[in-house]
C-alpha cells in the first residue's frame, strides 16, 4: 500500500490537503503534488542530489508543505529552522547541517540578509524574492512531472536548545527507497490515535518543530486535511474546530492552559462535537489542567511521550489516565528502562533517568559526545528526563535531569512546583529555576507571568506563597518570586530555562 500525497493527487485531486486557519487559503492535493514535483526538479537543477541536505526557514506558510514533500521525494535531508531565531543562530544550523541551500521567505529579508553576510557561501532562495534569489519564479520555470530518480528523503530536526546549542538529530535515509512506504509514526497514528483518510487535523503549533511537521505530513500520507494555524490563538482554535468540523488535533499543555483561561461563555460558545481525538505531548501536563480538559472535551485526550530522536514512544488514553493521573503511559515503541546513575535499571516505583531500549537508533549531528551522553552502557538511549514506573509499567515523568535544583543537598524538581503554580487563577505562566545561593548552593526561584501584569508585586508574591504552603514541603517552597510580562517559551511549549538560569547566575556573579 502506498502512503503519499501523490497517490491522493490522482484519486482525490480536489480534496484540500491544507487549509490555512486565518487566511482560509486552500491547497488541494493536485496543487500540493505539482508544487512538490517542481521543487524536487529545482533541487536537481541546483545540484542537490540524493543524500544532500537543505535548510527551510519558514513560519506557518502553505508553501512549506510543498517544499518538505519536494525534498522528501528527492531523497534529500531537509532541516526545518525557526524563523524566530537570530541570524547567527540560523547561520549556525545551516552550516552545522552542511546545507547546500537555504530556502525561506522574502518577508524575513533583514534576517536573511544578515545570514547571507554570516554565510556568504550558502545559496539562498526566497519566496517572493528578487533575481537569482526568487523561489517563486524558479519554481514556476520547472515542470510539474516527477523527477526520474525519486527516492524517499527524511527530516533532520534540531533540538530547541533549551539547555545549550541546538543539535541536529540525524537518522539515516529510509531503508525502503519508495516515497510512499509507511513508517512507525504512520502506524501509530492509524492505530493508537485513530487517524484515517477522512481526518481533518488541526495543527496549532509551528511547523518547524518535530510533532507539528511529522504529524501534518502523516495526515497527508493518509489523504486527510491539515487545518494549519498561522499562529496560535485560543478562541480562533475553537472557531476552526467548529468551522471545519475538525476530527483530530494536536496540542501542548500551554495551549490547554490558555484555552482554559478563556471566559466560560467563550469556551462553550463553539460546537466541538466533531472532535474525536486531541493528541498532546511535548511537556508534562499538570494534572488539574488535564482533568479540566477531559471534563470539558470528554475522554478524547490521548497523550504520548517521545522526542525528535524517535528512540521510543509511550501512549496513554484518557480512560487509562483517569485511573493513573499524571502518567504518560506505557511503551508502544521500545522498552522503558528507568536507570540509576550507573545506567542500571532500578526497581519499579523508584525514580531514575528514563531510557528506551530496542527502538530506532539516532545520533546528534557533529556531536559524538552528546550522542555518547544520551547512551548508557547497555546501549539504551535517553532524552534526559527523570521519572518512575508503577507495577504495571506506566511511566510517570518527574522533570528534566538538567533542570534539577540541588538546595542544601536536596534534589528538587521544578516541574512539580510549576504544575501547581500554573493552576492559580492569577498565573498565566511560570518557570521555576535554581539560582545561586551562598548558603544553600541553589535557592528555588519562581519566575511568574501574571494574567494581569498590573497585579505583579509583593502582595501577589505573598498570596502565591500562602497558596503554595499547604501543598508543598518547606524545602520545595520558592524562596523568591519574581514577575515578568513574558517568559522565554517556544510556541511548542518548551521553556528556555537556560536563558533564565544564565541571567540569575550573571546577576549573582555581578553582586558577589
Amino acid at each position: 500500500m502506498h502512503f503519499h500525497p501523490s497517490v491522493h493527487a490522482r484519486t482525490h485531486p480536489d480534496r484540500p490537503a491544507v487549509i490555512m486557519g486565518s487566511s482560509g487559503e486552500v491547497v488541494t492535493y493536485r496543487e500540493l503534488d505539482a508544487a512538490s514535483n517542481r521543487f524536487a526538479r529545482l533541487l536537481r537543477a541546483r545540484g542537490v542530489q540524493i543524500g544532500d541536505t537543505i535548510a527551510l526557514c519558514f513560519d506557518n506558510n502553505p508553501v512549506f508543505f510543498a517544499l518538505c514533500w519536494g525534498a522528501q521525494r528527492a531523497g534529500v535531508i531537509y532541516v526545518a529552522i525557526s524563523s524566530r531565531l537570530t541570524a547567527p543562530e540560523v547561520a549556525y544550523i545551516a552550516q552545522d547541517s552542511r546545507a547546500r541551500l537555504l530556502v525561506s521567505n522574502q518577508a524575513f529579508a533583514p534576517l536573511l540578509d544578515a545570514v547571507l553576510q554570516a554565510a556568504p557561501q550558502l545559496p539562498q532562495l526566497r519566496l517572493n524574492g528578487h533575481g537569482a534569489h526568487d523561489l517563486t519564479a524558479a519554481l514556476a520555470a520547472m515542470p510539474a512531472e516527477p523527477i526520474a530518480d525519486e527516492r524517499a528523503g527524511v527530516d533532520m530536526l534540531y533540538s530547541s536548545g533549551t539547555t545549550g546549542k541546538p543539535k541536529g538529530v540525524r537518522v539515516p535515509l529510509p531503508e525502503d527507497p519508495a516515497i510512499g512506504a509507511g513508517n512507525g509514526l504512520l502506524d501509530l497514528a492509524r492505530g493508537a490515535f485513530g487517524f484515517h483518510s477522512d481526518t481533518i487535523y488541526l495543527s496549532p503549533a509551528p511547523l518547524y518543530h518535530a510533532a507539528p511537521l511529522r504529524w501534518s505530513l502523516t495526515v497527508h500520507r493518509l489523504g486527510g486535511t491539515v487545518v494549519c494555524m498561522e499562529k496560535f490563538d485560543p478562541e480562533l482554535a475553537l472557531q476552526l474546530i467548529e468551522r471545519h468540523r475538525v476530527s483530530e488535533s494536536q496540542w501542548v499543555p500551554t495551549h490547554f492552559v490558555r484555552l482554559l483561561k478563556l471566559d466560560e461563555a467563550v469556551r462553550h460558545k463553539y460546537d466541538l462535537s466533531s472532535l474525536k481525538c486531541a493528541v498532546h505531548a511535548a511537556a508534562p501536563c499538570p494534572v488539574p489542567i488535564k482533568h479540566a480538559m477531559i471534563d470539558w472535551w470528554g475522554p478524547i485526550l490521548r497523550e504520548y511521550y517521545a522526542g525528535t530522536e524517535g528512540n521510543g514512544f509511550t501512549f496513554i488514553s484518557s480512560e487509562e489516565w483517569l485511573q493513573r493521573p499524571g502518567s504518560v503511559g506505557r511503551a508502544l515503541l521500545g522498552i522503558v528502562r528507568v536507570c540509576d546513575d550507573h545506567g542500571d535499571e532500578v526497581p519499579r516505583g523508584t525514580e531514575g533517568q528514563v531510557f528506551f531500549e530496542g527502538a530506532s537508533t539516532f545520533s546528534y549531528h557533529n556531536d559524538p559526545e552528546k550522542t555518547r551522553d544520551a547512551t548508557n552502557r547497555h546501549g539504551w538511549t535517553s532524552l534526559g528526563d527523570v521519572g518512575w514506573q508503577d507495577d504495571d509499567g506506566y511511566l510517570f515523568l518527574t522533570d528534566r535531569k538538567s533542570f534539577m535544583i540541588i538546595s542544601g543537598g536536596v534534589n528538587i524538581y521544578p516541574q512539580e512546583i510549576e504544575n501547581l503554580l500554573v493552576t492559580h487563577p492569577k498565573v498565566a505562566d511560570v518557570a521555576v529555576i535554581g539560582a545561586p545561593d551562598a548558603d544553600m548552593g541553589e535557592r528555588v526561584v519562581a519566575v511568574v507571568q501574571p494574567v494581569d501584569f498590573k497585579a505583579a508585586g509583593p502582595a501577589l508574591a505573598e498570596e502565591l506563597q500562602a497558596w503554595l504552603a499547604p501543598q508543598l514541603s518547606r524545602v520545595k517552597m520558592p524562596r523568591q518570586i519574581d514577575f515578568r510580562a513574558d517568559l522565554p517559551r517556544e510556541p511548542t511549549g518548551k521553556l528556555f530555562k537556560r536563558l533564565l538560569r544564565d541571567e540569575y547566575k550573571t546577576a549573582a556573579t555581578a553582586s558577589a
